[in-house]
């Protein structure tokens, strides 16, 4: 599967500090205030090194209209809401989609799949097998579009952090 053409008048670049207030008010209108994360989380998130967060603009300008918050982590680690991204631990590593926002104004226009596939594409060249994450907000179905279905939580750590998403959310993987 490959992402679809990003249109000229949008262009795709990693997220850094200074992406973070930004990043909360595309968070805010999508999500509203039940998922809404700290600043000082997402400080954190983008200044550790296995973070792959990437993000849309327009030519020029600085404001997001879509991100992928993303890193490198270990297969059945979930990130509980409002968490650090973790280092992972030596072994296999897995792509881990955290949060995924996109303006309504773009909705529909292949925008989250593009984001996705992108990062699909950087984790197949670093030899990375399979993407996580959690679905949340009835998102299942979409995320099953894009490959991915719901993996049983066995371990009670990783258990309470999904809890943390509230009722109905559940962890999913895509083999890459």
């Amino acid at each position: 599967m490959t992402a679809p053409t990003l249109p000229a008048s949008w262009t795709l670049r990693p997220l850094g500090a200074h992406d973070i207030d930004s990043l909360l008010h595309v968070q805010t209108v999508c999500y509203g205030d039940s998922f809404q994360e700290s600043p000082a989380v997402f400080a954190r998130r983008l200044a550790c090194p296995h973070q792959c967060s990437i993000g849309v603009v327009r030519p020029g300008q600085t404001a997001l209209l879509a991100y992928l918050a993303a890193y490198w982590s270990n297969p059945g680690k979930i990130t509980p809401l409002d968490g650090d991204f973790s280092a992972p631990a030596p072994g296999p590593h897995v792509l881990y989609l955290h949060d995924m926002s996109v303006l309504p104004e773009l909705s529909g226009q292949g925008v989250a799949r593009h984001l996705v596939q992108h990062l699909f594409a950087a984790a197949r060249q670093r030899g990375v097998q399979q993407a996580a994450l959690v679905s949340v907000q009835g998102s299942q179905t979409y995320w099953e579009r894009q490959g991915f279905s719901v993996k049983p939580v066995l371990d009670a750590q990783q258990s309470m952090h999904l809890e943390t998403y509230g009722p109905g959310a559940t962890y999913m993987t895509a083999a890459l």
